[in-house]
């Protein structure tokens, strides 16, 4: 570990794997952490077995300062992420006292049986801290620096809301994007990696867009903490543009062509 906190996801699911559900939710847990200074380092998809998910986040979490999972905390036979996240630990499962009032006062307020699947959700493992569900009442859990929440893009979004206090914060990345129209990523490689090597302690990245013929080009993004060394390397990824005869346009964060999503052309 660095004085940096970090990040990891692990997405847990076949129905991810098969390519059912399309995942949102590393989108959603990456934009709510970057004010906090984490970066995501790291995201897994897993499947719905417990040997693979406990493996997958004992490897994340010695790795990085907090790891994510999401999906598996149901009321149905393939939700098994809360028995494995405590096989994971090494620790016992039970019904937590306060999830089960949550779960069932929130059953009997929408006049809904308080089944025994539904009684699940109750379950979590021995001495994870609850993560309130404003959503759907079914908490969350955190277990050393796991923090385990639904796979419903709407209640991920919701449990974060009960994660911030909890984050030890570090240096917030901050982006500059130059982009240059009629471009391709090719014109600008060989500059590119010289001014990756010169800006090391920076991220550079080269991200083309391309809607039409008319409307094509490439972005520029320089990521780092250190804003002095960023405006240095957008004024030098200005002038690489610059080199090739176009007008450069600056931006502060990120955007792909005319702000919208890049897509990648013939290079």
């Amino acid at each position: 570990m660095t004085d940096q906190p970090t990040a990891a996801i692990c997405l847990i699911g076949d129905e991810l794997l098969s390519g059912r559900t399309r995942d949102i939710n590393v989108q959603t847990i990456a934009r709510f952490l970057a004010p906090y200074g984490i970066p995501i380092k790291e995201v897994r998809i897993v499947s719905d077995e417990q040997a693979d998910i406990v493996k997958a986040v004992n490897d994340l979490r010695a790795a990085y300062t907090y790891v994510f999972t999401t999906g598996g905390i149901g009321p149905t036979h393939d939700d098994i992420t809360a028995d494995a996240i405590a096989a994971a630990f090494d620790v016992s499962i039970d019904e937590h006292p306060e999830a089960l009032a949550i779960l069932s006062e929130r059953y009997a307020a929408v006049d809904t049986e308080f089944t025994p699947a539904r009684r699940r959700m109750a379950r979590v493992p021995d001495g994870a801290n609850l993560i309130a569900n404003p959503v759907s009442g079914a908490p969350g859990f955190q277990t050393g620096n796991v923090f385990t929440l639904a796979g419903v893009p709407k209640i991920v979004e919701g449990m974060l809301g009960d994660i911030g206090h909890r984050l030890k914060t570090g240096k917030v990345v901050q982006s500059v994007t130059v982009r240059g129209a009629n471009l391709r990523e090719g014109d600008l490689a060989e500059g590119l990696a010289k001014l990756a090597a010169e800006f090391e302690t920076l991220s550079l990245g080269s991200y083309p867009w391309f809607r039409t013929v008319q409307d094509h080009g490439v972005a520029l993004v320089a990521r780092g903490t250190d804003e002095v060394l960023l405006r240095s390397a957008a004024d030098a990824l200005e002038a690489l543009i610059v080199t090739q005869g176009i007008t450069p346009e600056r931006l502060n964060g990120e955007a792909g062509g005319n702000g919208g999503p890049a897509q990648t052309g013939a290079q």
